[in-house]
């Protein structure tokens, strides 16, 4: 565990079942391992993100729901489900619940931070 603070979008903190956390640097090494499946985190991981432009890609989390708050962000989180398409609102100060499973992606209104809280394992991609 770091002994002093560190930048929240440059590092996850995994929350692996149990209560343990532990600060892991955002390394290219790091997305390569994770997107590969090379890497594999149980429990929750957090960050924020600055969210300056829209995803270019869906992605959907099999393990368990992922929590959306916004810091000062305008954006919306989309939603596909069976149902089709379906938007909710974040404005700075909200948050969202995405079911676990759906395929969702932001949309960037006016760009801030986001805070995202993640199932640590199994989170799938797919193009536009």
């Amino acid at each position: 565990m770091p002994e002093t603070g560190f930048d929240v979008t440059a590092t996850y903190v995994h929350l692996p079942d149990g209560g343990g956390a532990a600060a892991i640097d955002c390394t290219p090494e790091f997305w390569s391992e994770l997107a590969s499946g090379r890497r594999h985190y149980g429990g929750r991981m957090i960050t924020a993100f600055t969210v300056a432009r829209d995803m270019t890609h869906w992605e959907r989390h099999p393990a368990g729901e992922e929590v959306l708050i916004s810091i000062d962000a305008t954006a919306e989180a989309v939603l596909e489900d069976a149902e089709g398409e379906r938007t909710i609102a974040l404005t700075p100060g909200s948050a969202c619940i995405v079911p676990r499973g759906v395929w969702h992606r932001i949309t960037v209104g006016e760009p801030g931070v986001v805070v995202f809280v993640t199932p640590g394992e199994g989170t799938e991609h797919r193009p536009l």
